[in-house]
């Protein structure tokens, strides 16, 4: 497994630069990082199949616990300000509320909640306005089945993941595709 922290602009990367990274080691180090404490997650998206994924992909981590779901950004609010999650992953098209807004709101009910975004929006505008307002994490849905484990890992870390879908220039901005 190999993974590069690079600086871009004001905040870290990480980014898988192998394809078929190794969900053992990944696990590996989710064991290392988060020996002494249970995470809980809200998995929020307005599509069943897609949260279904989510969630038992993150079955596969020890110590991580899914303690809710939400179909919508006004529900996503008032269950993190309910169960104070220590993780959100958040899809930007919602029904009732945008996930950007979504994520402002959830900063004021649950300001230790680290947020990471799951999403097909690929707009540069728009994946730097989710960096901006606090995101931690920007997993396009296409890159999800290699980038979750590796994206949510760097999170709890401490990190803040981009996915490689996300085209970025020399200067560490990202560019639409």
């Amino acid at each position: 497994m190999y993974i590069a922290f690079a600086q871009r602009t004001n905040y870290s990367v990480v980014r898988s630069s192998s394809v078929g990274l190794s969900n053992l080691l990944v696990i590996f180090w989710f064991v290392l990082i988060m020996a002494t404490s249970s995470i809980r997650a809200l998995v929020v998206d307005d599509f069943e199949p897609f949260r279904r994924f989510v969630c038992s992909t993150l079955e596969q981590i020890p110590d991580l616990q899914v303690i809710g779901e939400a179909l919508d950004g006004l529900e996503a609010v008032q269950k993190a300000q309910e169960l104070k999650p220590d993780l959100i992953l958040l899809d930007i098209g919602l029904p009732n509320l945008d996930g950007l807004e979504a994520a402002k709101r959830i900063h004021q009910v649950a300001p230790d909640a680290r947020i990471m975004f799951l999403t097909q929006n690929r707009d540069k505008d728009v994946v730097q306005a989710a960096l901006r307002n606090g995101a931690r994490g920007y997993v396009l849905k296409t890159d999800a089945e290699s980038e979750l484990l590796t994206a949510v890992a760097g999170v709890l870390g401490g990190e803040t993941f981009v996915s490689s879908g996300i085209k970025r220039d020399d200067s560490g901005e990202t560019e639409n595709t």
